[in-house]
């Protein structure tokens, strides 16, 4: 029976409004949560966390809402999403919160996967192009103002409030989504490959341990990449012999696709890099408040969806696909390595606000990698697998995100932890701002500063890497028109 797009879309809205904003509104705290816990380096854990169990539990909510109802296991991710942000919230470690955040992945792993499945589900097809619309504006709303938001909240009441927001919110969800009717699911739970999921996460979360450690190489970081490299040769032979492989391994194997996958996975560990490194940088070197640093992030998120909008524009009209990514990777590389070794300069002539905007027109270029990553998968897969290599994007992004950003904050602890006196220092400024720098006589003031600032400066060169590596498999990439 299908329902009025009126009907269904607030019980949609909600889940995904939530599940989209979780991603952007604790940028802004991040610095707050640094400051209370004292892990400075392992900060980047809490956003890391989130996007490895979300992406682990994704799919598994996708096969359980095909066998038991879509309705009834959204609710279920949306019980398990509320009470871990109301864990996130009360966490008083580093390690608590990192083990909340990991709950409430598994829980967000399934807001948009079935918010998406119920929305197609209970609306009329001539309806869904018009329904994708208000997705897409809710989407695009939702992670602009995130960092705001966040920001604003931060500085009104402290950290754990960005994860209390997400109490009533979810209730309310709860609630409309109940007064859909419930479709009963098809009862078949035997087919998913649990062994590949297992053997995935297997293969990701040792790796991102490992990366952790690079500051200081110690025996568990070479045993985490072995389990790692070991889970992944296993996983490879899994998907091979599976009957409904977790990985499309035979489009995978095409040129063209794993090139798109690996572009989904450069962008998100391009803007997520960004998106972490740029608060702490706001409050250690600017000096920037909460809710200033909420403010400041708005230019970033903004662009690259802006970028993301006019590239897919600009191949409906010219129906040409790889020379937009092509060129705006290579202007997004070239500009970030002008912020990495321009961030100084900039920063003495227009204050603050010199390294968002210098990053706003960057985002505007690396943004049109993503749209053209789905547009090639989707393009080139056969009808009956569309399902598959759309999720195949989605996954390589989240995958991506959560290792980028693990290695764009390690190198900037390795670049600081070469003098163990600059790293506390460091670590005084995310707490406290550059104030904390005002007590150090005069020399060791600006061996601090600079640094920091190389500190920075390695972190952004190694972003601008992906940025290079997008650009390379947009220029070989063997779509060139649709």
């Amino acid at each position: 029976m299908n329902l009025p797009l009126r009907r269904v879309f607030p019980p949609i809205l909600l889940p995904t409004f939530v599940a989209v904003v979780d991603g952007t509104i604790i940028t802004a705290a991040l610095p707050a949560m640094a400051s209370e816990f004292g892990d400075v380096e392992r900060v980047s854990w809490v956003v890391a966390s989130y996007l490895v169990a979300s992406t682990v539990a994704a799919p598994v909510y996708g096969r359980l809402g095909d066998a038991l109802g879509r309705r009834r296991m959204l609710l279920l991710a949306l019980a398990l999403f509320v009470t871990a942000s109301v864990l996130c919230a009360l966490a008083h470690s580093l390690l608590t919160l990192v083990g909340a955040r990991i709950l409430q992945g598994f829980g967000g792993g399934g807001l948009m996967v079935l918010s998406q499945a119920v929305l197609a589900e209970n609306v009329a097809r001539h309806q869904l192009g018009r329904a994708q619309g208000f997705m897409a504006a809710v989407i695009v709303a939702s992670s602009t103002f995130g960092p705001v938001v966040g920001g604003a909240l931060t500085q009104a009441f402290g950290w754990p409030s960005v994860f209390l927001v997400n109490l009533p919110l979810g209730l309310l969800a709860m609630v409309l989504l109940v007064r859909l009717p419930g479709r009963e699911g098809s009862g078949e739970r035997g087919k998913f490959d649990w062994p590949g999921l297992f053997l995935f996460a297997g293969s990701v979360v040792p790796l991102l341990l490992a990366l952790e450690q690079l500051q200081r190489i110690e025996p568990t970081t070479l045993l985490g990449i072995g389990v790692s490299l070991v889970c992944l040769v296993l996983l490879g032979r899994q998907e091979r012999r599976a009957a409904q492989p977790l990985f499309p391994l035979d489009l995978l194997r095409r040129p063209a696709m794993w090139r798109a996958n690996a572009m989904a996975a450069c962008s998100g560990a391009l803007l997520v890099s960004e998106a972490t490194i740029l608060p702490i940088h706001l409050r250690a070197v600017d000096g920037a408040s909460a809710g200033e640093i909420g403010l400041m992030m708005l230019p970033l998120t903004a662009t690259v969806g802006v970028g993301s909008l006019i590239t897919g524009r600009l191949v409906s009209r010219t129906g040409r696909v790889a020379i937009f990514p092509a060129v705006g990777q290579t202007a997004a590389a070239l500009g970030l390595l002008l912020v990495a070794f321009g961030m100084g300069p900039v920063g003495a002539v227009l204050g603050p606000w010199g390294l968002p905007a210098m990053l706003a027109v960057v985002a505007v270029f690396q943004g049109s990698a993503m749209p053209v990553a789905q547009i090639t998968m989707q393009s080139q897969s056969p009808p009956a697998m569309l399902g598959a290599a759309s999720a195949s994007v989605q996954l390589s992004r989240s995958v991506g995100s959560a290792i980028g950003v693990t290695i764009a904050m390690a190198v900037l602890f390795v670049a600081l932890g070469r003098n163990a006196a600059i790293a506390d220092v460091f670590a005084d400024a995310v707490r406290h701002g550059p104030a904390a720098l005002a007590s150090l006589p005069e020399a060791s003031r600006a061996s601090a500063v600079t640094h920091i600032q190389g500190g920075f400066s390695a972190a952004f060169s190694t972003i601008a890497l992906f940025a290079i590596a997008n650009a390379v498999l947009a220029w070989t990439l063997p779509v060139r028109r649709l």
